[in-house]
């Protein structure tokens, strides 16, 4: 009996049971997930519950944040019960208080040995 091609892709967890349904078991692993959106869309929740999903595996993780504090994070975390404390997390509103205004920068560098679970979470970037 032939399996159906999405039943034979590994997949990791979202960490939300329902949108794993959806998704038929979850995310491919090894990619980095950007989610976009409107305010009070879900975004936070949604890049929280993955990475709670990670940590709990023993995966290292990375929430990558364009407009909230780190302290916003652990506020909308704690509004749910969960703390971001096993999360690394990078602020790149922060980045050109750091660098100065126009410098580039590149982030994106996990090392090669080990899981990761990298996720961005911002305000839409359409107009």
């Amino acid at each position: 009996m032939n399996m159906p091609m999405h039943d034979l892709v590994e997949k990791i967890s979202t960490g939300n049971p329902g949108l794993d349904v959806i998704l038929s078991g979850g995310l491919p692993p090894r990619r980095l997930y950007l989610l976009e959106g409107m305010p009070g869309s879900g975004k936070t929740t949604l890049a929280l519950e993955f990475l709670g999903a990670g940590a709990a595996a023993g995966e290292r993780t990375l929430y990558i944040t364009l407009s909230e504090t780190r302290e916003e994070l652990a506020v909308v975390a704690a509004s749910h019960g969960w703390s971001i404390e096993d999360f690394d997390v990078f602020e790149l509103s922060a980045v050109d208080a750091v660098l100065g205004d126009g410098r580039q920068q590149s982030i994106l560098h996990p090392p090669s040995s080990g899981r990761w679970r990298i996720c961005c979470a911002g305000p839409s970037l359409r107009r």
